[in-house]
């Protein structure tokens, strides 16, 4: 996700970004433990380190075999735009539906979803159902919000408190993480340093709460796999990385960073991977448009041991059927992995 998301229930394979734009007014609007994303800490004005390992473990070398539970699996609530948005499910029981639909103990939000934003009340009715279904809260993706890259520092400064109250209703739920965009604008350099500046700022203040602050590859520059990268250099924050998502390195209309060496640029900054999904071979079961197999091993190969959140946006079969093909997959190649 990059600007504000949200999308037209029945336009199929719309992205968060695009839908946003479309819809900007509906988006202004148990699994491994959070410390598995958390970076390793790194001293004052350190770069940020690669993910931490599943605790008692390290990346394998020499080509050991990964561990069967190397990555657990979360569900990413923009799978189910469609269904939400038409009203057919209410933000407060996507816990409940991701764990008795799909077997899924780990969920992440899209701010857009919360009826309330920003409401403790609300917040805490969300986290009991989680606890009551021992379901984890994985992070909230964070959209509408303004740019953090704005070349306006006011703005830029407005952006970031903005954001505060997803901070705190991460916090309230368990969350280790909150995701946002590095939207700016300028030349290459301008944008970096910009939105250098405002993801620091925000990852200062996610530290106070012990929270991640981790930007998605979601248009524009974010989508360039070398520019992000170069932006998480500038920030040298422990508390501020990536979410590499698997899908979502279209730049502008006509202009496709490669996925491949995007994803290997971003995962020694990651803190959450985002399993993007769009269609699937009838007769495989592969998804049509990646290699999920070389992507894997690219957040394997970075040391990875978090959740991987799924993330259909397909159109071609229900939301239903795309989320269960994903998870399939991801279970599949993952006992490839480690046989």
């Amino acid at each position: 996700m990059d600007r504000p998301a949200s999308s037209q229930p029945h336009v199929p394979a719309v992205s968060r970004r695009a839908a946003l734009f479309t819809f900007g007014a509906l988006a202004a609007a148990a699994a491994l433990p959070s410390a598995v994303h958390a970076l390793t800490p790194a001293k004052p004005g350190s770069a940020p380190q690669p993910s931490a390992a599943k605790p008692g473990t390290a990346p394998a070398a020499g080509g050991a075999k990964p561990a069967k539970d190397w990555f657990a699996i979360s569900l990413a609530q923009w799978s189910l735009h469609k269904t939400l948005y038409a009203k057919q499910l209410d933000h407060l029981d996507f816990p409940k539906t991701a764990k008795e639909t799909y077997g899924i103990l780990a969920v992440e939000y899209v701010n857009s979803f919360f009826a309330k934003k920003g409401d403790s009340a609300y917040t805490a009715e969300l986290r009991k159902r989680c606890d009551d279904l021992g379901v984890k809260s994985v992070l909230i993706m964070c959209d509408g919000e303004g740019a953090l890259g704005d070349a306006d520092q006011a703005k830029r400064l407005q952006a970031v408190d903005n954001h505060r109250k997803w901070l705190d209703a991460a916090s309230a739920l368990g969350c280790h993480s909150i995701r946002v965009n590095a939207q700016s604008s300028g030349t290459w350099d301008e944008q970096l340093d910009r939105a250098a500046d405002g993801l620091r700022r925000l990852g200062e203040l996610g530290d106070k709460q012990g929270l991640n602050v981790i930007v998605e590859n979601h248009g524009g520059l974010s989508s360039n796999g070398k520019w992000l990268a170069g932006v998480m250099k500038k920030v040298a924050h422990p508390r501020v990385g990536t979410l590499p998502d698997f899908g979502n390195f279209t730049i502008k209309p006509g202009e496709v960073y490669d996925k491949y060496i995007g994803t290997e640029e971003l995962m020694p900054f990651a803190k959450g991977v985002s399993a993007k999904s769009h269609d699937f071979d009838e007769k495989t079961g592969e998804e049509a448009g990646k290699d999920y197999r070389r992507l894997l091993k690219i957040v394997y190969d970075a040391g990875y041991r978090g959740h991987i959140g799924i993330e259909y946006e397909g159109g071609k079969i229900s939301e239903e059927a795309g989320i269960k093909a994903t998870k399939a997959l991801l279970e599949k190649i993952r006992a490839e992995m480690s046989a």
